[in-house]
């Protein structure tokens, strides 16, 4: 007798160990082992077998709602990493310009390096200058009819004007080189000075400005 009591004992189901439970649109509680349906817009509780609650489930989501949280989500990583690229920027190029007389001399650098190139390009335009004025002085020779000119004369003529052209356009060239240095510099410093008196303030135990763009606080 007892065998049989023990084996009816074992043969009962073990309680479930998840419960769910939530109260439904028409206020009834429901109880059940899975997410219950009844309850997809709404919070459910999930109890163990004991009864204590263990956590709780949100709303389940609309395909479209869930499309707009992923979104939303995914801006707003997208804005974090920005903003920690940016950080780490601004400490490159903190590291980079402790100060203005820093940043200044290397805005005169690069400036230097683009005058010098000029600068050939210069010499280049005087030397085509005196080798023309020599091909001018042998066309000299054929001024009332310019047409009995050699061939090889006027194509020396005409390349030396090309070149002349070609130098000059290089010219202008590095002259907006030249200003798109200096635009770049002038954008990192607007940058920089904010910083650079944000970094004078933690030295001297002062509260930091915010830095609010170009017109932060001058470095001194």
């Amino acid at each position: 007798m007892l065998a049989v009591f023990a084996g009816e004992v074992s043969a009962q189901p073990a309680p479930p160990l998840k419960v769910y439970s939530c109260v439904d649109r028409q206020g009834r509680r429901l109880t059940a082992d899975r997410p219950i349906s009844e309850c997809i817009d709404r919070e459910q509780r999930v109890l163990d077998a004991t009864g204590l609650e263990r956590r709780r489930i949100g709303p389940t989501l609309t395909e479209i709602e869930r499309t707009a949280l992923e979104a939303e989500r995914r801006k707003e990583a997208e804005e974090r990493a920005r903003q920690a690229e940016e950080r780490r920027r601004e400490r490159v190029l903190v590291a980079r310009y402790p100060d203005k007389a820093t940043h200044d001399v290397e805005r005169a650098t690069a400036i230097q390096q683009v005058d010098e190139v000029t600068s050939v390009a210069v010499k280049r335009i005087e030397e085509l200058a005196r080798e023309r004025k020599r091909l001018d002085g042998e066309m000299e020779f054929y001024r009332k009819d310019p047409s009995k000119a050699p061939m090889v004369l006027r194509r020396l003529i005409a390349e030396t004007d090309d070149a002349v052209a070609e130098q000059r356009r290089f010219i202008a060239g590095q002259d907006q080189e030249k200003r798109r240095v200096h635009q770049r510099y002038d954008v990192e410093l607007a940058q920089l000075r904010p910083l650079w008196a944000a970094q004078a303030a933690a030295a001297a135990g002062w509260p930091a400005m915010p830095a609010t763009g170009s017109s932060g606080t001058k470095a001194p």
